[in-house]
């Protein structure tokens, strides 16, 4: 077996180090020396895209906010999804994973970041959240391991009550909010509920063949209908 060829290194706000490494053409991203996703396994993340753009892909002129750019492969579906004419946002907390993305990720999605459609903020995700009111028709969130924060500790504020909130009133009147994780959440999904949201809960293979991992896409819709 190939030993890891480190490609790129960084630490994040909370003092994590994240590393991207490559063997036998499979790219890990490692952080804390524990593997926080993988090339070869990106169909829940898809998924993602799929059920929390169901709406807005009929829409003229969508607006979505991805928080989390992770390889690109969420950001690449949306994409492949939404019209001509939307506008896709990307808050990616880390600079370098932007670079990764830019660099030796980029083939992997198609070179996501190269769609005219698409705005990186290098920001945490609950700040852009705060500070656009009713702008978006869907929130796709894939950050650390889900609602257990994973890569950054900052991130558990995402997933509590206060995170919630912000999501729901960064939405549309029909907006949907999308949440990756790596399991079940029931505490999460009732805070969901608790925050005006009318909550589904879809349960996906993290590959396409099957036999991969099961991973967990919590959806709260803020008219309540689901």
């Amino acid at each position: 077996m190939k030993p890891f060829e480190l490609l790129g290194e960084t630490i994040s706000p909370d003092g994590t180090v994240l590393k991207l490494t490559r063997r036998d053409g499979e790219y890990i991203l490692l952080a804390g020396g524990a593997i926080l996703m993988s090339s070869r396994m990106h169909g829940s993340e898809d998924a993602l895209a799929a059920f929390g753009c169901e709406r807005a892909r009929t829409l003229k002129r969508p607006s979505v906010l991805i928080g989390g750019l992770g390889m690109g492969f969420t950001l690449r579906a949306t994409l492949d999804l939404l019209s001509r004419d939307a506008t896709v946002v990307v808050a990616e907390l880390v600079p370098a994973v932007v670079e990764w993305n830019r660099g030796p990720l980029g083939p992997l999605a198609g070179h996501p970041l190269n769609d005219t459609r698409v705005r990186v903020e290098t920001a945490d995700v609950g700040a852009v959240l705060r500070s656009n009111r009713a702008k978006f028709d869907a929130v796709l969130l894939d950050v650390d391991n889900g609602p257990e924060a994973f890569s950054a500790s900052d991130n558990a504020g995402l997933y509590g009550t206060g995170g919630i909130a912000a999501a729901r009133e960064a939405l549309k009147t029909h907006g949907v909010l999308a949440v990756w994780a790596a399991q079940e959440d029931r505490k999460f999904e009732q805070r969901l509920g608790k925050g005006g949201f009318g909550v589904r809960v879809q349960r996906v293979r993290g590959r396409f063949k099957k036999g991969g991992p099961r991973h967990i896409i919590f959806l709260g819709y803020k008219s309540g209908a689901c």
